[in-house]
């Protein structure tokens, strides 16, 4: 939700982040949130989560978690890596790990071992469309020319799950993606398994928020997350969305004019954004 300029909790809020961000061992109690930032921890609570989207300590266990990935994909031990971004026992990470990673922690150090992914591959009038999905939701939403390539780049996220593919049992994802491109269903609410840190979050829930035929800026985005100086890295977090559609990266543009760029190709992002003003245009001259 976009907060007008003026938001005395804003400020609050982004030095909240910040707080929550540095965390150690210690984790930043919402008592202790309260009296660094100011007002009564109901207030901070309430605020926080209406600017960001999430509660003050979901956003710290994003950080942690996302400091943990850091580090497994570095190379570092389990046991090591969790203690280092501050999870006082293995246990506290493996219960919040499957909602978050969508496999254990060490399963995610080893790509993805011990996980089952499915995908399937078929025609879509972008090209050729990929959607994989683990027990927990949908994982990859891809566009391309290439079978071969898609599930080539599917496979490298995932080195060592267990993928395959099985069209019959996505049967009703592959429907609902090919629905929303044809303008039959405005949202793409599909149940979602993804891995991302706290930053990728904030920006992917303000792009799930704009309107069907509407853009935003970069720039526009990240003053909307309380990031006004973060316009590049709300760009990175757009090129790393592995869900397209699902989570409209193609409706962020550059305020200076233009489409921008496209993890799948700048020529899909200019036709998606015409298919959705035409549409939207539509609905405004039969209403």
């Amino acid at each position: 939700m976009e907060q007008a300029a003026g938001d005395p909790w804003m400020a609050r809020v982004q030095q909240a982040c910040d707080l929550l961000a540095r965390a150690g061992e210690t984790p930043m109690t919402l008592e202790r949130l309260s009296r660094r930032i100011g007002g009564s921890p109901s207030h901070v609570q309430r605020n926080f989560k209406r600017i960001m989207g999430v509660s003050p300590r979901e956003y710290g266990d994003a950080c942690r978690l996302g400091r943990v990935k850091r580090k497994l994909k570095a190379g570092e031990a389990v046991t090591t890596a969790l203690y280092d971004a501050g999870y006082g026992s293995s246990s506290r990470l493996y219960e919040r790990a499957p909602a978050q990673l969508g496999m254990t922690p060490a399963s995610y150090a080893r790509g993805g071992a011990g996980a089952e992914i499915r995908f399937v591959v078929t025609d879509c009038p972008l090209g050729r469309l990929l959607v994989a999905a683990t027990s927990r939701g949908v994982c990859a939403i891809k566009l391309g020319d290439s079978d071969t390539a898609l599930e080539r780049e599917l496979r490298h996220e995932f080195p060592a799950a267990a993928i395959r593919a099985d069209a019959g049992a996505l049967s009703g994802q592959v429907r609902a993606v090919l629905a929303h491109l044809e303008g039959r269903r405005p949202a793409l609410d599909l149940p979602l398994d993804l891995r991302a840190t706290a930053f990728q979050w904030q920006v992917w829930r303000q792009l799930r928020a704009i309107p069907r035929g509407t853009t935003r800026s970069y720039g526009e985005i990240a003053a909307a997350i309380g990031r006004p100086g973060a316009a590049r890295a709300v760009a990175r977090a757009c090129a790393s969305n592995p869900v397209a559609l699902a989570i409209p990266c193609h409706r962020v543009v550059p305020a200076t004019g233009g489409t921008g760029g496209y993890r799948w190709g700048v020529q899909r992002k200019k036709t998606i954004l015409e298919r959705e003003k035409g549409k939207a245009c539509n609905v405004e001259r039969r209403t």
